[in-house]
């Protein structure tokens, strides 16, 4: 069983958009996971033109990929690199604590998780 950032079994971050590594709904990873998508955000708005301004524009779609690109209020699994880049600059959204995959923690504090926790 997948635990989250607080040591409980991990819940389930987004279904409608699909979203995960493995587009199960769930921030889960593996090694060939290389973005490491385990930080489940509701992106804003200011998180959206942040990861377009850095290379990833996650609102435009890309229908090849069966992504429909993503609006300000939806839940997606992040690579927990671009968050914390994103937390740096100001632009990170907020996290739903109990869908935030437990390997998280090899990269940033629970202190700071928890302080855009949801």
């Amino acid at each position: 069983m997948e635990l989250n950032i607080l040591g409980q079994n991990l819940n389930e971050c987004c279904l409608n958009p699909l979203t995960g590594y493995f587009r199960d709904g769930f921030c889960k990873t593996n090694n060939l996971d290389l973005g490491t998508h385990t930080v489940c955000a509701i992106v804003n708005q200011d998180f959206l033109e942040y990861s377009a301004s850095m290379g990833n524009d996650l609102m435009t779609p890309q229908p090849q990929w069966k992504f429909f690109g993503l609006k300000p209020g939806d839940k997606w699994c992040l690579c927990v690199l671009r968050w914390l880049e994103a937390e740096k600059a100001g632009k990170a959204p907020p996290i739903v604590l109990e869908a935030t995959h437990e390997k998280t923690l090899q990269f940033t504090s629970l202190k700071l998780l928890k302080k855009y926790g949801i």
